[in-house]
């Protein structure tokens, strides 16, 4: 899946290099994780920091106001059991996610060319209609944010002021979007929305910290959306396990589902044929130790996802980033990345 989406969100061959200021060049890829050695880039949450935004998340997903047990219950082993079978083939669990709709694929296509035709990109967007909400309310955004007060009504106009890189982006972002069924089960009606609310706030935090951190910005972006795919393939099974609202959820099997769910990320991520430095960046966050040595993409995918998650987790008044210091020795490009997610 990674190598058809390069393939079409690639520019043409033809295209003459865009005038860019000297830099080094890129290292061979080696097999070995490369630790970010630079101390300017060190920063990141501490144990303390990263456990009170994750275990206060987890609770949030839930809709718990507090912790009532620490012991599993019955269905609760029965949702650790499946996925952690499901952890083990991860094509098996890439295949429970969403194709790629099949206007999305003519999209992608038509915006490799440089000159791309803005009439003919509006009339495809137009044959979907998530994409004619999400690409009216970006270009809406945009203008906002420039102080202007006049209104985007139409997809022509939206295709104009989104531009190609951000039409780019925004494609890409409703092709992993997950479909909820209004006949879904109380658990994925529960948490899918929330969980793709933080997986998006991770993607562009992540694609914003890659140049800091001298990796692709788009590989960036795409692991951030991926890490949350194991969990979202989790949520059939928790509406399966015969459970009642607010039955599952105790702080240890939240911890396990976390731990298993990026397993399955990771399956994904290597069943799909994504970079190599992606599936690895998954696998770090599991076993991630105070002092280790981590790769740069694994970094910039551990802050991405802790900023998204203080992001959401204030929104919804469940966090106060003063009392608990929760920016503390982040990474220099880390508040400029939050202000914008």
């Amino acid at each position: 899946m990674f190598q058809w989406l390069k393939r079409l969100l690639a520019k043409p061959e033809s295209r003459p290099p865009a005038a860019a200021p000297a830099a080094p060049a890129q290292p061979a890829p080696t097999p070995a994780p490369v630790p970010v050695l630079s101390p300017a880039l060190e920063g990141g949450p501490d144990f303390e920091q990263k456990d009170l935004v994750n275990s206060t998340f987890q609770r949030w997903l839930f809709g718990l106001r507090k912790d009532d047990s620490l012991d599993t219950t019955a269905p609760e082993g029965r949702v650790l059991h499946e996925l952690i079978l499901a952890a083990q083939s991860g094509h098996n669990a890439a295949d429970m996610l969403r194709r790629m709709p099949g206007v999305i694929p003519q999209l992608l296509q038509s915006l490799r060319s440089e000159n791309f035709a803005g009439a003919d990109i509006a009339r495809k967007i137009s044959n979907d209609l998530v994409l004619v909400g999400s690409v009216l309310r970006l270009a809406n955004a945009a203008i906002q944010n420039s102080g202007e007060a006049t209104t985007i009504n139409s997809v022509e106009h939206a295709v104009i002021v989104v531009g190609q890189e951000g039409l780019r982006q925004l494609i890409t972002t409703v092709a992993f979007r997950p479909i909820i069924d209004l006949n879904s089960g109380h658990y994925t009606r529960l948490l899918a929305p929330r969980i793709w609310e933080q997986s998006e706030k991770s993607a562009v935090a992540c694609r914003m910290l890659a140049p800091e951190f001298g990796i692709d910005p788009f590989e960036a972006f795409l692991a951030g959306l991926v890490i949350n795919s194991g969990l979202l393939t989790a949520l059939p099974v928790l509406d399966s396990a015969g459970a009642r609202p607010g039955e599952l959820g105790s702080a240890t099997f939240r911890a396990r589902l976390a731990h298993e769910a990026l397993a399955i990320s990771a399956g994904i991520s290597e069943a799909w044929n994504f970079p190599p430095s992606i599936t690895q960046a998954i696998r770090e966050q599991q076993t991630m130790r105070k002092g280790e040595p981590r790769t740069p993409m694994a970094r910039v995918l551990a802050v991405g996802d802790y900023l998204s998650k203080i992001r959401v987790l204030q929104a919804n008044r469940e966090i106060n980033d003063t009392e608990h210091n929760l920016f503390h020795d982040l990474p220099l490009g880390a508040m400029p990345c939050y202000a914008a997610i």
